[in-house]
């Protein structure tokens, strides 16, 4: 495969799911915001704008509205939904050659219906949007595409960005003590919560919940999860000759993640859930550029703001 078609395909998987990812989170601490009277709105706006990688250099007061503008409809802010949804349909017709037909209209129509501003009252209604129409194009992907390497680049991206964005979204818990969403709330964000009632049986407590995020081999939006699935498509793509080791850089900074969370009790993870979220962005970030390095490397890497800090 062409190194500039499976690039295409890597970034398209990833805006996909940080278009999802974002508007998942969004979802979440607009309507905390909305819902609490006691939060600092400005504090919690700041944190947030900081924990997506959009930080906002004024000292004016940052509003629920200002976050929405910036992270959902502002078409030059790497991090925000638009840019997302516009990047991905445009690394679908450079690679229109392997892109179906359906997957290109369905990314060239939710481009296009993007909103330049999103109502007060309508703000729920929008991200539910954002959500349908991610989940629409991994549908036609994954129904309607041959498990070779376009799907293997595709879904190693997807699952890069999920783990980046689960890692996103546990690490906003703890944005204000007081502030913060409640697990049952982090767990409804990301569909989890009736998986979780399914496999726990009982009211979220901290430990279980984190637990479910971060470690459930079953459940595919935990981080775990996400890891295996990319490490999976990493030996799919390029199996191991060698008899020692494992030469890959991206195999080996996702297989060393993946042990770290694996082999930590739980409660060492939440005493510092803030630094492991941190590590596992960090870690997501390195693979992302050693994998650009290997398969396409004569292309800057795109990112949004301070992916690589």
């Amino acid at each position: 495969m062409l190194s500039r078609i499976a690039e295409s395909l890597f970034w398209i998987g990833r805006y996909i799911e940080r278009s999802d990812g974002t508007a998942r989170i969004l979802d979440v601490h607009l309507q905390l915001l909305l819902e609490d009277p006691w939060i600092e709105e400005n504090l919690a706006c700041r944190s947030l704008l900081s924990v997506m990688g959009s930080e906002v250099s004024d000292d004016r007061e940052i509003t629920r509205a200002d976050v929405l503008s910036i992270l959902a409809v502002d078409r030059s802010e790497p991090a925000s939904i638009a840019y997302s949804l516009g990047a991905a349909r445009e690394n679908a017709r450079r690679a229109r050659e392997i892109v179906s037909t359906e997957l290109w209209e369905c990314l060239n129509t939710t481009r296009a219906r993007m909103p330049r501003k999103v109502a007060t009252d309508k703000v729920h209604e929008f991200f539910g949007w954002v959500r349908e129409r991610s989940a629409l194009a991994v549908g036609i992907i994954e129904s309607a595409t041959s498990r070779d390497e376009a799907w293997q680049f595709f879904t190693l991206g997807r699952s890069i960005e999920r783990a980046d964005m689960t890692a996103r979204l546990l690490a906003t818990r703890s944005l204000t003590e007081a502030s913060g969403p409640s697990w049952t709330t982090i767990l409804r964000s990301c569909g989890a919560y009736e998986a979780y009632l399914r496999t726990y049986r009982g009211v979220p407590s901290a430990r279980n919940a984190a637990e479910f995020l971060l470690l459930d081999r079953l459940f595919p939006r935990s981080i775990l999860f996400s890891v295996r699935r990319a490490e999976m498509c990493m030996r799919d793509i390029e199996p191991r000759t060698d008899r020692s080791g494992v030469s890959e850089q991206a195999q080996r900074v996702l297989g060393q993640i993946r042990s770290e969370l694996e082999y930590r009790p739980i409660t060492e993870i939440l005493e510092d859930l803030d630094g492991h979220m941190d590590s596992v962005q960090a870690a997501t970030s390195a693979a992302s550029e050693a994998i650009r390095q290997r398969y396409f490397p004569s292309n800057a890497a795109p990112h949004w703001v301070k992916e690589n800090s």
